[in-house]
């Protein structure tokens, strides 16, 4: 069974330009790439589509290339935005760039079948007059403007900086062509029409067919995106989304996603994928425990994972003990002797957003204080409130933080 096999079982696949494709993987392995642009110094869960699919191609004997561009990032990618993408400085992509990097390696083994590249490398140095002769040419304005990534811009407008996006992209796949022999392109849905434009530009300079594939882009069943949640975007950044709060993301989902996220975010058999998807009723906690924990592996390790597990156990299990894993704030006794405003202490913590959305919960009976309802504005935290060394605080049925003295 090829890759593309797994791929197609496993639900990675969207769209496939050639389906000479699998007879080229059935020939032995091949190089292949995806490309991220360091706009952020962390990656979300909405990347861990492409990035479990390199994975899955490594572990499958094929070379893989994580392309981080630090050159294109300076210009931004248009696809799927309705705005230009905020521009940053050499400095803040490359320190992007080496925090992505570590997140990355916990997936991909950068060794003999892995490297990782910075299309910087080749496009800082561009001559713009050669670039527009040797590979402008090949390009139609009017093919360019038939794709939905440009169509969608022409009403809120679209910079001539973005305009030059794709074609740097389709530079990229032929620059990885002639100095590793990649064959295949690999990203989201949003991305076809850049895959295609590479594919496009290595048959007329190189004459050879190149392929790519792209990922759907996944919605829950709710209809949201993947990965946002009341605080904001899932990161594997450990310090912008702890391995608890990551932990609880895939123990929160909806049952009718946990068969078809184990299929994707994990690397469980699908034989394991079927038998814990076909779970029912109460049962089906067990498969989202499964897919929580190996989620939380893969990104955070097993060591944190069981952790995460641990504080999960003691807040739902009903014990409430061992609750030294629950994410905490560290809080001096004498600021909780001069008491703590509840409100301004759920913003602190971020169980709120704000002070209001605080007031809200509290009108709405989502607030707890030590598995106690709090139903009274003002209410101040005190040392009366101090248990075992600490204060447990809720907000809704499942966001749980503890305050502690240090």
């Amino acid at each position: 069974m090829t890759i593309l096999n797994t791929f197609r079982e496993r639900g990675f696949v969207q769209q496939i330009t050639h389906e000479t494709l699998e007879q080229k993987l059935q020939e032995g392995p091949i190089c292949c790439y995806t490309g991220f642009d360091p706009t952020a110094n962390s990656f979300h869960i909405g990347h861990l589509i492409p990035m479990m699919g390199l994975a899955h191609l490594q572990r499958a004997g094929h070379k893989v290339i994580v392309l981080l561009g630090g050159g294109t990032a300076m210009i931004g990618d248009p696809s799927g935005k309705t705005e230009m993408r905020k521009m940053l400085t050499e400095a803040q992509i490359q320190q992007n760039i080496d925090q992505l990097k570590e997140q990355f390696s916990r997936l991909v083994d950068f060794g003999s079948n892995g490297i990782l590249v910075n299309n910087a490398e080749w496009l800082r140095s561009l001559n713009y007059i050669d670039f527009l002769r040797d590979i402008g040419r090949h390009f139609s304005v009017n093919r360019m403007l038939s794709f939905e990534t440009y169509k969608m811009r022409l009403d809120t407008g679209l910079s001539f900086l973005e305009f030059n996006y794709q074609l740097l992209q389709a530079y990229d796949f032929l620059e990885l062509y002639q100095k590793h022999g990649c064959l295949l392109q690999l990203g989201g849905d949003d991305q076809w029409a850049n895959i295609l434009s590479g594919i496009d530009l290595l048959r007329r300079v190189e004459q050879v067919e190149a392929y790519g594939v792209t990922y759907p882009l996944i919605t829950t069943a709710s209809g949201k995106k993947m990965g946002k949640t009341e605080k904001g975007a899932v990161w594997l950044d450990a310090e912008k989304t702890s391995p608890y709060e990551y932990y609880q993301y895939w123990m929160n989902v909806d049952d009718v996603d946990v068969k078809r996220f184990l299929a994707l975010f994990t690397f469980l058999p699908t034989e394991e994928v079927e038998q814990l998807g076909a779970l029912e009723g109460a049962e089906i906690r067990k498969a989202k425990a499964r897919l929580a924990f190996e989620a939380t592996s893969l990104i955070h390790g097993e060591s944190a994972a069981l952790e995460a597990q641990s504080a999960a156990q003691a807040l739902f299990g009903g014990s409430r003990q061992n609750l030294e894993n629950v994410p905490t704030t560290p809080i001096s006794s004498d600021r909780l002797a001069e008491g703590m405003d509840l409100f301004a202490t759920y913003q602190e913590t971020g169980l709120c957003k704000s002070k209001s959305e605080a007031r809200r919960l509290l009108a709405q009976g989502g607030i707890y204080v030590n598995d106690s309802r709090v139903d009274t504005e003002g209410f101040q935290l005190n040392m009366e409130h101090l248990q075992e060394g600490g204060i447990l605080l809720r907000a809704g049925k499942k966001r749980y933080h503890r305050l502690v003295i240090q």
